[in-house]
């Protein structure tokens, strides 16, 4: 989909700029309305420079540039500046007219860019002027949306220079800017035709003759968008001062629409560099404005006096950073309309000395960082008064509808200018005097008799002030920060005040002990107080509570309705913690050090707290004995509760437990609990267990090594690791595989108690789909081929006591006739027994045989065929008749996929030809082989052969054609081997020689020839 706009072309410099007109447009807007032009104009620019002229505001690297203002600096004819009244001049410029209207204005004469290119005047787009006019005067976009391409012809000509003209005068286009008819024809394939879609033009700008049925076809496609004035109003409403700018350059629309004066009567211009005469003619060309910001911006006296004489509806002034002359304040009343006023930072007429502020609508009045001696405002309607950090030594105030008075760090104000201001304002309901070291105690009492509707007072960093005298019934905030005076006894006076809603209370050294009954408390904050001992809280309002650094609080008691987070961390000293908080939810006790048992009974059910979900006891090392009975309680972490050593849990839905570091724990039980997992693993002196949870699904008991005594009732658990549980008996496991039916892996690695009569319980799992008995004295195996028929993995890593005959029967008697991995693995198996088991067990798919010294060669070529018949023969003689090996009986397919032969280190040849019909095979890991030395596989599917470490290495001989990573890291093999064996691996693309000593780096452009498809080959000095 392609949108149409016109937009402005800039313009080449011309051996001849005189033919320009000398009366062209300037200004800021240029609008068509009912065929009358409105123009907002300043001087002429005459023979401006195209590499000077910007569309649109500039936005240069300047951040001052970047909001309002895109100068032009109009030039004369030899590129000297042209004086006005004593300065450049300039124009405002959004869209720039003057460039814009050269191309794009109401004649239609010349058209914008379209995807970058330069377009022809308007007869080359099949555009007339009417046509022209009528999208810009009902600014509808026409949109052509196939899946066609446009297409472009290009026919250069003998070239004459073409002019237009527009409704404002004669104007002439540059060739260099935008070719003529004669130079270059544009056209599109798709190209409006005033209301009607016609033919695209032939490279002479002729239309197609014959092209009437096109012309419906492209009707059919084509889509209106329709972007009305209101609708591009409202959305250039969300946009800011800059970006309006940016929008201005993009057609006449949105220039008009971007300039409307409901975007701009609020005028910013904190902290840019723009001239009074600027200023002045925004202010000019805006006069509604309501706000104004010139803080920060040069001789901001200047411009402050320009806005209040020519924006009389003027209702926010903001402005600082600068120096004001005497005549501003007075000026002031001249703003009839004023309502705020904002004075930062600015100094003050000729420096210390009297200012008087005197308005009658005026409502909010900041005068902040400025240095004044005496300050008097008597403005009848102002509501809030800020005076924060000013220098003043007095202050009269003449407000009596004032609710709002903000004194704080006037440090030079005395306690009696202090009184004097604040009592004048019978109706005063906030008063910030933080940090005014000289307010006392009856300033308050003063302050609370003559403001009785005193609602919020911030008295923090006041030294001096007690509150034991002071009552302020009415008051609902109240900050005492940093208030040396504040004491136990303090408690009373804000007892008094029924109303209050906030209070906090940080860095009160000498504050011992808060006890407060307040029916509408909702925040607290008790932060660094060094010596607080004691908190007592009741209030049904209570929501919020912040105690934190309170080194030496003992006790806590909480009464509350609305609780429902409290954090408590570090309390190091907290020993009592009584709680009656009916929403409580989350509590977090992280290194409370000296919590007791007696903490658990607060959070069990009946201890006060009937909704609490999470709770974490994070490093509360005085805890032995934890014991919940609650349920409500979601989350429990006891993370670093080194000292516990029981744990009990009745919390049915209890679905997260968190225990790590708890190396001490003995007994544990969770009866009943909601877990639907549960890894105790790290607890190694677990020795008694009881588990109850019918949700759970995984259970990990990996390390418990003493686990001797378990009772484990998880009725859909579907996981079960006890590696190395050593203690684990039979008639636990027996217990368990009863309770526990839906079992599905059970990993016991490493129990050597487990025997003969455990295994037979396995019968009861008949979902049992992995079984893992590494590292186990087993002897016979008779019990899992017996009770595991299901089976699909089985790992026997390291099983010593196995003998040859204790496999015969997966290969002589198919049993577990669903395996499909087996795991052999650091086993005593000899040679006979590990070829019969994989010339026979041909449904496994994985087999590991790593670290098996017993296996001396993996030949399938010569016995491979016959292995699978000669086992059902008695007479072994047979193997010798020359009739059978004349005669091999053809090998059922293998469905081996892996086959695994780490550090075997007596394997000293591989052969795997065809007819052993491994047509499955894609991994073969031989690695750490040392004494291996030929190497000769045929296998249409394997993709990955890892022969690292091989360092006897002699004869490889592969047809593997959909190899792909082949590893040959020190293995002392001759390169003209490699070569040869790669030269039939198609597929291969990654090939590992690094520190192989007869293969050199500078040749492995040898081996790219030999094997195209290679990708990666590392080799000791790089990687390529």
């Amino acid at each position: 989909m392609r949108g149409w706009c016109c937009f402005g072309v800039r313009e080449e410099e011309e051996a001849n700029t005189k033919g320009e007109s000398g009366d062209m447009k300037e200004g800021l807007f240029s609008t068509e309305a009912e065929g009358k032009s409105q123009e907002f104009s300043f001087e002429a620019m005459a023979n401006d420079r195209p590499e000077t002229s910007q569309m649109g505001f500039s936005f240069g690297e300047n951040e001052e540039k970047d909001l309002l203002l895109g100068m032009s600096v109009a030039r004369d004819g030899g590129g000297n500046e042209v004086a006005g009244d004593g300065y450049a001049p300039w124009e405002l410029t959004i869209g720039s007219s003057r460039y814009f209207e050269r191309y794009t204005c109401a004649s239609g004469q010349g058209l914008g860019e379209v995807d970058g290119l330069g377009c022809d005047e308007e007869t080359s787009l099949g555009l007339g002027r009417g046509n022209h006019d009528r999208d810009f005067q009902y600014k509808r976009a026409k949109v052509l949306s196939d899946c066609q391409e446009r297409h472009y012809a290009i026919a250069m000509s003998s070239g004459a220079e073409t002019s237009t003209s527009s409704a404002d005068g004669d104007q002439n286009i540059s060739q260099g800017s935008v070719p003529s008819g004669n130079e270059m024809v544009l056209y599109l394939s798709l190209t409006p035709n005033g209301g009607d879609y016609g033919n695209p033009m032939d490279s002479n700008g002729e239309g197609d003759k014959d092209g009437g049925g096109n012309s419906t076809k492209i009707e059919d496609v084509e889509v209106r968008m329709d972007l009305t004035d209101d609708l591009l109003h409202m959305v250039l409403s969300f946009l800011d001062h800059i970006d309006l700018c940016r929008s201005a350059r993009v057609c006449r629309q949105w220039r008009a629409a971007s300039a409307h004066e409901d975007f701009w009567r609020f005028l910013n211009f904190e902290n840019r560099n723009i001239s009074a005469i600027q200023f002045a003619d925004m202010c000019h060309r805006y006069p509604n404005a309501t706000e104004v910001n010139i803080c920060g911006a040069p001789d901001i006296n200047s411009l402050v006096m320009k806005a209040i004489t020519s924006l009389k509806y003027i209702e926010t002034l903001i402005v600082g950073e600068g120096k004001l002359e005497d005549g501003f304040f007075h000026a002031l009343a001249d703003c009839s309309m004023l309502k705020s006023l904002n004075v930062n930072g600015a100094t003050l007429g000729n420096g210390v000395q009297e200012i008087t502020v005197f308005h009658d609508r005026l409502r909010h009045l900041q005068i902040t960082k400025c240095r004044v001696l005496r300050i008097s405002v008597r403005c009848p309607q102002l509501e809030t008064l800020s005076l924060k950090r000013t220098n003043m030594a007095h202050a009269l105030l003449n407000c009596p509808q004032l609710h709002e008075l903000d004194i704080a760090s006037c440090h030079k104000l005395s306690d009696a200018g202090i009184r004097l201001a604040a009592t004048s304002c019978p109706l005063l309901a906030s008063l910030d005097m933080s940090n005014c070291s000289c307010v006392s105690d009856e300033t308050l009492r003063e302050i609370a008799l003559m403001c009785p509707n005193l609602r919020a007072l911030n008295a923090s960093y006041c030294p001096n002030i007690s509150l034991e005298s002071v009552r302020l019934p009415m008051l609902a905030v109240l900050k005492l920060c940093s208030c040396e005076g504040i004491t136990s006894a303090s408690m009373a006076a804000i007892s008094d005040s029924y109303m209050l809603e906030v209070l906090e209370l940080d860095n009160c050294s000498l504050l011992t002990s808060v006890s407060l009954d307040l029916p509408h408390l909702q925040n607290i904050r008790l932060v660094h107080c060094r010596k607080f001992v004691d908190l007592n809280l009741r209030s049904p309002m209570l929501s919020s509570i912040t105690v934190s650094n309170c080194p030496a609080l003992h006790r806590i008691n909480i009464t509350s309705s609305s609780l429902q987070k409290l954090m408590l961390q570090k309390q190091e000293s907290l020993t009592t913690l009584a709680l009656q908080c009916q929403s409580l939810q989350e509590l977090d006790l992280t290194e409370c050090e000296s919590l007791t048992n007696s903490i658990c009974e607060v959070f069990s059910d009946g201890g006060g707290c009937p909704m609490l979900r999470s709770l974490v006891i994070d490093n509360c090392e005085s805890l032995t004995a934890v014991a919940f009975n609650s349920s409500s309680l979601v989350s429990l972490s006891l993370v670093g509760c080194r000292a516990m050593t029981t744990l009990e849990l009745k919390c049915p839905y209890l679905d997260q437990v968190f225990l790590d570091g708890c190396d001490h724990l003995e007994r544990a039980s969770f009866f009943p609990v909601g877990l639907r997992s549960l890894n105790l693993g790290i607890c190694p002196k677990l020795n008694v267990l009881r588990i109850e949870a019918p949700h759970m699904v995984v259970l990990e008991l990996k390390g418990c090594g003493v686990l001797s005594e378990a009772s484990i009732n998880c009725p859909c658990l579907i996981s079960l690791d006890a590696s190395f549980c050593s203690q684990l008996k039979d008639d636990c496991l027996s217990a368990t595989t009863a309770s526990c039916p839906l079992i599905e892996s059970l990993v016991l690695m490493s129990c050597p108690s487990i025997g003969p009569d455990g295994l037979f319980s396995l019968r009861w799992l008949s979902c049992l789909t992995l079984l893992d008995l590494s590292y186990t004295f087993l002897m016979n195996l008779q019990p899992v081929f017996e009770s595991c028929l299901q089976l699909k993995v089985l790992k026997l890593q390291a099983c010593k006591y196995l003998t040859d005959s204790s496999l015969e029967a997966l290969y002589k008697e198919g049993a577990l006739p669903a395996l499909r991995e087996l795991d052999l693995s650091y086993g005593s198996l000899c040679q006979s027994a590990i070829e019969e088991l994989l010339a026979c067990c041909t449904h496994l798919t994985h087999v590991s045989l790593n670290g098996c010294v017993n296996m001396h060669d993996l030949n399938w070529g010569y016995s491979g065929g016959q292995l699978f018949e000669l086992s059902s023969f008695d007479d072994l003689s047979a193997i010798c008749s020359s009739e059978i090996i004349q005669e091999p009986i053809e090998q059922p397919v293998r469905l081996l996929q892996n086959l695994n032969c780490v550090g075997c280190s007596n394997i000293k040849k591989v052969v795997i030809p065809p007819r052993a019909r491994c047509f499955h095979l894609s991994s073969l890991n031989l690695s750490l082989s040392a004494n291996l030395k030929e190497v000769d596989v045929t296998c249409s599917n394997l993709s990955f052969l890892n022969l690292s470490n091989c360092y006897s290495l002699e004869i490889l001989k592969l047809d593997c054609p959909k190899l792909t990573s082949l590893f040959l890291q020190s293995c002392s093999i001759a390169e003209e081997i490699v070569e040869a064996a790669i030269s039939n691996c198609n597929m291969l693309e990654t090939l590992d020689v690094r520190f192989c000593p007869m293969i050199y780096s500078v040749n492995m452009g040898r081996l790219r020839v030999v094997c195209p498809s290679l990708k990666r080959i590392f080799s000791s000095l790089c990687a390529s």
